[in-house]
């Protein structure tokens, strides 16, 4: 019976990443076909059903760490699930008004050839047990350049998106209501941008911290 889960979660994960890779590759196609005939300002009309969706699969992560699927620890999975779809929902999604800025593109580019390297490396790992050193080595290396221009985008974005906020008042909760609550989005937009400054240098070392443990593992086999 143990043996017929462990097939059941290998044939599982091995769909959802080679699924997720293929969204992530259409965003990438989209977005460099768009860019060469019609320029950034269209980037994202092109992308936004398949980057949408496939962003909104990464919440099926968060899921496989909580049920032991994955090793992955849910400390680290969270907080970049969580900014991504901060991002893609809360602002782009959100605010159309910061759909043309060419960090559209940078970000674009930069969340999809990450993830359309991760996905294919866990697809494969699932499917036939390992992945080649290539494959590998541009899992953890690639992060290098791409998690700050990612990271740039992401923070640019909020940014841009901070008067079109406090203009419209989207997503606030006013006084008095039934609930004697209020929230305001411009302001949790700004706390959002103060937790990015520590938490993006702790996510950058950790990655480090994994791809010393993962290259220096992949040299002694």
């Amino acid at each position: 019976m143990a043996g017929f889960f462990a097939l059941l979660r290998r044939a599982y994960l091995t769909l959802y990443n080679w699924t997720v890779f293929v969204g992530w590759f259409q965003v990438l196609f989209l977005a460099l076909k768009t860019l060469k005939e019609s320029g950034h300002e269209y980037v994202y009309d092109a992308v936004e059903k398949p980057l949408l969706l496939a962003q909104s699969a990464a919440v099926l992560e968060i899921f496989h760490g909580l049920v032991g699927l994955v090793r992955s620890p849910i400390t680290a999975t969270l907080p970049q699930i969580g900014s991504r779809l901060y991002v893609a929902w809360g602002i782009l999604w959100s605010f159309p008004e910061t759909r043309t800025h060419i960090l559209v593109s940078s970000l674009v580019i930069s969340w999809s050839i990450t993830e359309i390297i991760r996905y294919s490396f866990f697809g494969t790992k699932e499917a036939f047990g390992s992945a080649p050193s290539w494959l590998l080595w541009l899992r953890y290396s690639t992060f290098l350049l791409l998690y700050p221009t990612g990271i740039t985008g992401e923070v640019g974005l909020i940014y841009i998106a901070l008067p079109y906020m406090k203009e419209s008042a989207k997503y606030c909760v006013r006084m008095p209501n039934k609930w004697n609550f209020s929230f305001d989005y411009f302001y949790a937009a700004i706390l959002a941008l103060g937790i990015y400054v520590p938490g993006s240098p702790h996510m950058y070392t950790y990655m480090l911290g994994q791809r010393k443990k993962a290259l220096s593992k992949s040299k002694r086999e």
